[in-house]
């Protein structure tokens, strides 16, 4: 039996992990959960789980027993007795010190949150326990490319591997012509063609942001170089990433899209089981065509790129900076294309080659959101 912290249960990837425990209840069992808003959803996962210990930013729930609440919080519910695993599906850094906490207590932790790595990967790297001779065993990643390329390396030396290919779908703007994106409407881009997902990713999947946050989380994963970690167009969503090898053979792993495979295998692995995620015989599936990616054509994922290449503090810098201009656009402050302009000038700003501490991290996260806030005229913490 695995027991299990969920933290961001009330989202997307929190309620599909909830739906894999329920249906294997032999299997893992509830011994955590946290949300940021104490809504419906959540009141009715604390009912559900009685023995999960809980917590909420919004505060204890009248009615929740004391010995419930975990005072401490994330880090609390992450490093408890009895959990084995921590599940972070929150939004945000919100769970990086939680992540720090749960690994330097030998827990293992499955990431279904890019920004973790993003603004924190060397101290994730250096948070891994010592002995960890299978670092994708401690650190188990839940994002479908990522998922997909671990599948893929089982059984063999990353010294074989040439390199990662990420792939993507392109999003709603795949193709259509740069030069209409000034007028694009929040509705427009938020028309996902493959996935259902939140606001704030949903954005970062139309510039392409999330494939560059992909490629850095990658460079701390696997311990490879950027120029080893690529992207290609693949709008059919089957393939869900290639592992390219020395001797020129690709490996994928391929299925129809579908949260709740690669969240089972982050927390069943290395076994598999039978499996809620839906399926298809491969002649049902649409065309397996690929594209290259246009950097030309996304500008924010070539600014993530070219400044995470130069490394120091600028994980913090462009996750910040990228959150508040997606929060901008949403809000009808900023236009599409200058998503990728806001990340390059925040880049041009705030850069530095030293890697930051968790507290210099929060810091200058705190910095930038408030100074690019202002400069949009959003209100503090919108």
């Amino acid at each position: 039996m695995t027991g299990i912290a969920l933290l961001g249960s009330t989202g997307s990837i929190g309620q599909q992990t909830l739906e894999v425990i329920r249906a294997a209840p032999d299997r893992y069992e509830l011994r955590g959960l946290a949300a940021g808003h104490a809504n419906e959803e959540f009141e009715g996962q604390v009912r559900e789980w009685p023995q999960a210990s809980v917590w909420s930013a919004e505060g204890r729930p009248a009615d929740l027993p004391p010995a419930r609440w975990a005072e401490g919080g994330l880090d609390d519910l992450a490093t408890a007795d009895g959990v084995d695993l921590v599940v972070v599906a929150t939004t945000g850094m919100t769970a990086l010190p939680a992540v720090l906490a749960a690994l330097r207590a030998g827990r293992r932790v499955a990431l279904a949150n890019k920004e973790t790595l993003v603004a924190g990967g060397h101290l994730v790297r250096d948070a891994l326990p010592a002995h960890a001779d299978d670092r994708l065993d401690w650190l188990r990643p839940v994002d479908s490319e990522h998922s997909a390329i671990w599948q893929c390396l089982r059984g063999e030396r990353m010294g074989d591997v040439a390199r990662l290919i990420l792939t993507a779908s392109g999003g709603p703007f795949r193709d259509r012509d740069p030069a209409d994106l000034a007028d694009v409407t929040p509705a427009e881009a938020l028309a996902h063609p493959t996935w259902q997902m939140g606001p704030k990713i949903t954005i970062d999947s139309a510039t392409l942001v999330n494939k560059a946050f992909e490629a850095i989380e990658a460079k701390w994963l696997y311990d490879l170089p950027y120029p080893r970690i690529a992207a290609v167009l693949h709008p059919g969503s089957i393939v869900h990433s290639l592992v390219e090898f020395v001797d020129g053979s690709f490996k994928a792993q391929l299925g129809l899209p579908d949260m709740r495979l690669p969240i089972q295998y982050a927390l069943s692995y290395p076994d598999r089981h039978p499996s809620p995620a839906r399926t298809a015989a491969p002649e049902e599936w649409p065309p397996l065509t690929f594209a290259p990616l246009d950097p030309a054509r996304f500008p924010a994922y070539a600014a993530v790129r070219a400044a995470a290449e130069v490394g120091g503090n600028r994980g913090t810098i462009l996750n910040a900076a990228d959150e508040v201009a997606v929060g901008a656009f949403l809000g009808g402050a900023l236009p599409f294309p200058a998503i990728a302009t806001t990340i390059e000038r925040a880049v041009d700003r705030w850069g530095n080659n030293s890697e930051p501490t968790l507290g210099e991290i929060t810091d200058l996260d705190a910095e930038i959101r408030t100074t690019l806030r202002a400069d949009f005229g959003m209100k503090v913490g919108s």
